[in-house]
């Protein structure tokens, strides 16, 4: 209904604009224009249900379908935000509107009506409603391209000296499809190697869904370099496309490793980790609650003798990862919520609807361990933003991340 709701907002919007013309010819153009402009949006949203036959459309080596799903989805996005920029812009003017009507002495001429208040808000609904889309196409053609590296030392408690300054390249959220190419995947390696790490993991979401071609992504993830090896883990869309055991196959065919609730020891400068890793966990437990059954596969498989290290693609497994004395854990899933918009001292992401890990780096106690300093040993966490997109393929104040950690003793 919301979606029936804010497209009609801009059809009848549109429509009525058009009927302004004076031109009869301009206007049955437009008007047609408009229809067919209107059937195109439909039948991308439908495309699913129809066994995604506009997808497949094309003339000649242009692909018109994706040029139609591309449109789809960033109008659908810009045009939600623009309905509700313009819709408080006109809450805005009728507030003004009851004020002049009830104070007295405040300038407005009879009725509470100003010509001059009304052309400005005009204006305004104008820029408001018009951001988004010129928001949207920034986002689509430069803001989910511009990977950034991200250097974050990391307190680890448990760490022998040996293994102070380690350096770990983490990528995450590949979502190889028609928005990353395996050019760009090979620049996001590129430049991981060029950080120089010793160990290299890729925490999950090769793919976006079925169909897409994970063995190309993964030959290309296999040309990451770190003498410690290349480690990864299983996402969700590897669980939601059936491809978890194509991709242990492919990752061990590559000369890497993908652990699904296993561990391996790694041993560097002759101390060692307990390096551990699961497929995707199902249960959010944004609540808070650490009775569910997140991570019970590897309980059994956590050292006490040596720091561990998780690999978890659902951030949401850190409090019961901390719960079981899992010193690091390195997670992916939320893409920084691919848009992000900074309100005073607040970051509003649609990210944070599904977890409180976000991006970054996140503490909580650990195990109920006491030491002498400063009370609790903390376990940490590492939230990777992702090189990919999902959903709708615009990026806004998160850039995709390619990330060295430098582990520090705590």
């Amino acid at each position: 209904m919301a979606v029936y709701a804010v497209q009609r907002f801009w059809f009848m919007r549109a429509w009525t604009w058009i009927g302004s013309f004076s031109n009869a010819n301009w206007r049955f153009g437009l008007h047609a224009g408009l229809i067919v402009l209107a059937a195109a949006l439909l039948a991308t949203l439908l495309d699913p249900l129809l066994g995604h036959g506009v997808s497949r459309l094309s003339l000649g080596s242009f692909n018109l379908g994706k040029s139609f799903t591309t449109f789809s989805r960033l109008w659908l996005v810009a045009s939600f935000f623009g309905f509700l920029a313009v819709e408080s812009v006109g809450a805005i003017e009728w507030v003004t509107n009851v004020a002049a009507r009830l104070l007295p002495h405040s300038g407005a001429v009879a009725g509470g009506f100003s010509p001059s208040r009304r052309t400005f808000f005009q204006y305004a609904a104008a820029f408001a409603g018009g951001f988004p889309f010129l928001a949207a196409t920034y986002g689509f053609a430069a803001g989910r391209l511009r990977y950034t590296i991200e250097r974050v030392n990391v307190p680890v408690a448990n760490l022998p000296p040996e293994l102070d300054g380690l350096r770990i390249a983490q990528l995450s959220d590949i979502h190889i499809g028609d928005y990353m190419p395996p050019l760009e995947i090979a620049r996001a390696v590129d430049m991981a190697n060029d950080l120089h790490p010793d160990i290299s993991f890729v925490t999950g979401d090769f793919v976006s869904g079925e169909g897409d071609p994970l063995d190309v992504c993964i030959t290309e993830l296999s040309r990451l370099r770190a003498p410690l090896g290349v480690w990864g883990c299983n996402g969700n869309h590897e669980i939601y496309a059936g491809m978890e055991d194509d991709a242990e196959r492919l990752f061990r065919e590559k000369g890497m490793r993908l652990l699904r609730a296993a561990s391996a020891v790694i041993e560097h400068n002759g101390a060692r980790f307990n390096l551990l890793a699961v497929d995707y966990q199902r249960d959010h437990m944004v609540s808070g609650d650490r009775t569910g059954p997140m991570l019970r596969e590897i309980e059994s498989l956590v050292r006490r003798d040596m720091p561990n290290v998780l690999l978890s693609h659902n951030p949401n497994s850190f409090q019961r990862a901390a719960d079981l004395g899992i010193e690091l854990s390195l997670a992916g899933h939320t893409h920084g919520g691919q848009v992000k918009v900074e309100i005073v001292d607040h970051s509003v992401t649609p990210a944070r609807l599904i977890t409180p890990f976000v991006a970054g780096l996140y503490h909580l106690p650990m195990n109920g361990q006491a030491t002498s300093g400063n009370g609790f040993h903390k376990a940490a966490l590492y939230v990777n933003r992702g090189l990919g997109t999902f959903g709708f393929p615009v990026r806004l104040g998160v850039p995709p991340e390619i990330t060295l950690l430098t582990l520090r003793r705590a």
